[in-house]
């Protein structure tokens, strides 16, 4: 009897847990089933994935590019320079950045991996250890908080994300009474600059920040004559002369990611090696009317990566 008894609660645990899956199609167009509660993810793109989920409170035990530790092996640490270092946040790697080990997978137990949608080469591999959820993260569109905002509808976090956004609204009211009011509809251009500068598109937590606060995209595209133009990816690189000659009311530049020095004179250093004479050529740079970005911080699609964005802005104000 004791015998039959334990196998009737297996079975009804059996069954409790398949309730609790159901059938969505991916942005690949996969029927997929997933958990409806997931309790261990995988994250395919620590930036774009791995943060977003970390923000809704899910647990994320593994993400690319990092060791068994928690540490990064790359230059630059997204969720420690957007989240603090919070030794809860230590997650664990899964193999080099493109490169799965799918030993390192297993080991994580995952019940649900949540990649990009050209991630599909990948997918059958890991289907084997848990279900794979494609997203699209660069498709046409994608802008400020859209991605950790289709992660909170898929995973029924709403309300998660509706409290956190509540408190970055109000922030955005209290930062946007500190600007200066003759700066309110006025155009601005954001940049990063790598080996070359490059215009940055939507797809973050920083372009969010700025449009909340009430600055108008500069439109760059109608003013450049290279093959540069709007679309998928962070950012779009810009020829030297194209941007010297550009006009934005506001100019925004962060240093790459990858660089460990994000400091305003380190980016005027590089600015000038890149485009000679861009401080004399935009009345963005004659009327010093420039914001400093720590790319690390706010480069993310979240709420966070824009609480950081408001802070800077906060500083230039009061200068």
């Amino acid at each position: 009897m004791k015998k039959f008894i334990l196998v009737l609660v297996a079975l009804l645990l059996a069954g409790q847990a398949f309730a609790e899956m159901r059938q969505v199609v991916d942005d690949a167009g996969r029927s997929v089933e997933i958990p409806t509660k997931p309790q261990r993810i995988i994250a395919l793109h620590e930036a774009l994935l791995a943060l977003p989920l970390i923000e809704l409170g899910l647990d994320v035990v593994g993400v690319y590019g990092r060791a068994d530790d928690g540490g990064s092996q790359i230059d630059v640490d997204f969720i420690r320079s957007v989240f603090g270092d919070d030794p809860a946040l230590r997650i664990a790697g899964i193999g080099p950045i493109g490169n799965i080990d799918l030993e390192k997978v297993r080991a994580l137990k995952p019940d649900l991996i949540i990649g990009m949608g050209q991630q599909q080469a990948q997918v059958q591999a890991l289907s084997a250890v848990a279900p794979v959820y494609l997203q699209a993260t660069m498709a046409g569109g994608e802008s400020g908080f859209s991605i950790e905002t289709r992660l909170a509808e898929l995973l029924g976090r709403q309300d998660v994300f509706a409290a956190k956004q509540a408190g970055y609204l109000a922030r955005v009211a209290e930062v946007r009474g500190r600007l200066p009011a003759e700066t309110r509809g006025k155009t601005y251009l954001a940049v990063i600059v790598f080996d070359q500068v490059s215009a940055v598109r939507d797809v973050s937590g920083a372009v969010q920040a700025i449009r909340d606060l009430g600055f108008t995209p500069y439109d760059w595209s109608s003013r450049v004559t290279s093959e540069a133009t709007p679309g998928r990816g962070f950012a779009v690189p810009l020829s030297s002369e194209e941007f010297a000659r550009l006009d934005p009311d506001v100019l925004i530049v962060m240093n790459s990611y990858l660089s460990p020095d994000q400091s305003p004179d380190k980016i005027r250093a590089r600015l000038a090696a890149i485009a000679p004479g861009w401080n004399r050529f935009m009345r963005a740079a004659r009327e010093d009317n420039i914001i400093f970005l720590n790319s690390a911080e706010v480069a993310t699609p979240t709420i966070q990566s824009a609480l950081h964005t408001l802070t800077a802005f906060e500083k230039w104000a009061g200068q």
